[in-house]
């Protein structure tokens, strides 16, 4: 590499979701529904959840949860829309840097809380006796810091090693926001060693908290088969299918992102799934747990009526 392609990096350019002019208002206007659906669903939950009849952990991790959703589709989504109508897909590097750190921790949070709702679940179905006692607010309140803070431990390291790499021309980012891949993708020197950091770090923050997952709900299933009511094991399998079917599609998608960081031909279905990801995963999250849920679907029908009153 000659010293003119080492030149220091002020801005990239986003690719983007398509090079195809005639897609990009229907991309627009698609991405503009999903993310108002997002905003709208994510909103009810965070309102349903303070409900009196719902204060229990379960649905105080529920809203927080919905607030990291918001959060990660917003930090993604408004610069992407903004580029789809717009010539200049431009991004400063201060921008990026800043995007990517807020991507990471974001993600990594919610991996960390999703561990927590299933210790949650686990405590709730194999000590029912003592669930008020071990999940009190205090406790509750510092799984959710403990998760906070170790996404933020996660993004800061992740987010320094990403941009101490010599990122030289072209300075276009073939993806839609700032992400580890395609960032990557642009260094000038020897990644793999990297690379291997990157599995490594991925391992931690995803394979980690799904064993946990995964040890969490054998337990729990070992104490549903024990329940003698059918009715009773139908509810309580009912309410933790929802968080195993979120869990599902984090790990899909995390894990096809990161675990081939510098993949040429891979990076148009990293797009899909990083879309999925970022844009669709957190308007199916309301979803999922509020047509899987009859508790939240008795207060959602009750504050809908109060608000259409109005």
């Amino acid at each position: 590499q000659d010293a003119g392609n080492h030149t220091l990096l002020i801005e990239f350019v986003l690719s983007g979701l398509s090079s195809c002019p005639e897609l990009q208002h229907l991309l627009f206007f698609t991405i503009c529904l999903v993310y108002s659906m997002t905003l709208i669903g994510n909103l009810l939950i965070c309102m349903v959840t303070v409900h009196p009849t719902l204060h229990t952990p379960m649905y105080f991790f529920l809203r927080v949860l919905s607030l990291l959703d918001i959060s990660t589709a917003t930090v993604v989504v408004p610069k992407m829309l903004v580029s789809l109508l717009s010539e200049d897909r431009s991004i400063s590097y201060l921008g990026c840097v800043t995007q990517l750190y807020c991507v990471v921790f974001l993600a990594a949070t919610e991996w960390y809380l999703l561990a927590a709702m299933a210790y949650d679940r686990y405590v709730a179905v194999c000590s029912p006796l003592r669930y008020s006692a071990i999940m009190n607010s205090r406790a509750c309140l510092s799984l959710v810091l403990l998760s906070c803070c170790s996404g933020k431990v996660v993004s800061v390291v992740q987010t320094a090693w990403v941009f101490t790499l010599s990122l030289c021309g072209p300075r276009r980012i073939n993806y839609f926001f700032c992400d580890i891949p395609p960032l990557v993708m642009l260094s000038c020197t020897d990644t793999s060693r990297y690379e291997r950091q990157l599995i490594s770090a991925t391992v931690l923050v995803i394979f980690t908290p799904f064993c946990f997952i995964l040890l969490s709900y054998t337990c729990i299933i070992s104490s549903i088969l024990k329940i003698s009511s059918a009715e009773s094991r139908h509810k309580t399998f009912s309410t933790c299918s929802s968080h195993l079917t979120v869990v599902t599609l984090y790990c899909a998608s995390g894990t096809l992102i990161y675990l081939q960081p510098k993949s040429t031909n891979s990076q148009d279905a990293k797009k899909i799934l990083a879309l999925i990801y970022t844009t669709v995963v957190p308007t199916l999250n309301p979803l999922i747990y509020s047509l899987r849920n009859k508790e939240v679907k008795e207060v959602l029908i009750r504050v809908m009526s109060v608000l259409m009153k109005k």
